[in-house]
């Protein structure tokens, strides 16, 4: 089973949505925390479950929300890149 890290950067962009969210609706941002948690749940024991990213070259991506997707890479931990809003540029 391998472990999930978050990069810094990844951090911060979850800070940043959820406080901007969070300022409009607080219960829009608790409802998105959720739904990124509920999505990383099994990714130590199935780390290929979501798609390979045709946005950015070696990662997967989790499509959390219409609006927000988390990508993350597989080596010998998962390791969550970014989470970045669908009109945003990708990371990488």
């Amino acid at each position: 089973m391998l472990s999930v890290k978050w990069r810094d950067e990844a951090k911060v962009d979850l800070l940043e949505i959820m406080g901007f969210i969070a300022e409009r609706n607080e219960q829009a941002a608790y409802d998105l925390q959720e739904r990124i948690e509920r999505s990383l749940e099994h990714l130590p024991e199935h780390p290929y479950l979501y798609k390979p990213s045709l946005r950015v070259a070696g990662t997967r991506e989790i499509v959390v929300h219409p609006n927000y997707i988390v990508f993350y890479e597989v080596t010998d931990v998962i390791e969550i890149l970014a989470i970045v809003h669908a009109r945003e540029d990708f990371p990488g």
